[in-house]
């Protein structure tokens, strides 16, 4: 057998229900083979904290709802510390934007408090040996909350680029795109045809941008 195989893996388990944190220390004792040990359960962040600190574990078990300091500035927390443990999400989780919120926090996996066994405890070695830990559920909805989030995000882009633009040419560019003509344009702005031609014509520059382009922009930012 070698290190690897003999070193046992220290876990602590954070949930602000006490019997959630009994229940998981059994599964994690029985189902492990005693390749994980606990080293201790905390019911609020500050108090996984500080063990942390002390006791420097190798992977922590976190609720996200807890009062208080929740789950996920709790994980911020424990990954700034100076021996940071890893970090695996027990979670239902909800509310949405659960996923993406953690990962950024620095957690580096999820196991649902109904995941069977096995599957907690092969995701808490997985997390050791550096492999992230998405379980079905997690990565169902960071999917859901990225295909929701990059419309959003990309929107949000072209309205910061349109807001580049001096108000004159922004206005020009907006027309051009509902499908008006240069002359259209100069009549809605009440300026020379020759001025919203150069209004356009100055616009395409600052963006790089042909008049296709920039009526593609004006579409995604949807204004």
């Amino acid at each position: 057998m070698n290190d690897s195989e003999q070193h046992v893996i220290t876990v602590s388990v954070i949930d602000d229900d006490p019997l959630v944190c009994q229940a998981m220390s059994m599964i994690l004792r029985d189902y492990s083979q005693g390749r994980v040990s606990v080293v201790s359960t905390s019911t609020d962040g500050a108090t996984a904290v500080r063990n942390a600190d002390s006791e420097h574990p190798d992977v922590v078990l976190m609720d996200v709802a807890m009062p208080g300091i929740d789950g996920i500035e709790t994980t911020r927390r424990l990954r700034a510390l100076r021996n940071p443990p890893h970090v695996l999400i027990l979670t239902s989780l909800n509310p949405s934007n659960t996923v993406e919120r953690s990962v950024e926090a620095g957690a580096e996996g999820f196991v649902s408090k109904t995941d069977a066994p096995e599957d907690i405890i092969r995701r808490i070695v997985g997390i050791c040996e550096g492999t992230p830990q998405f379980n079905p559920a997690s990565q169902r909805q960071l999917i859901n909350d990225l295909s929701v989030q990059r419309p959003q995000s990309r929107r949000d882009e072209a309205r910061a680029l349109l807001d580049t633009l001096p108000s004159r040419e922004r206005e020009a560019v907006l027309l051009a795109a509902e499908g008006c003509t240069n002359a259209e344009i100069a009549g809605r702005m009440f300026i020379s045809e020759r001025t919203a031609k150069a209004h356009l014509s100055s616009a395409a520059d600052k963006l790089d941008m042909g008049r296709v382009q920039m009526a593609r922009l004006v579409e995604r930012a949807d204004l």
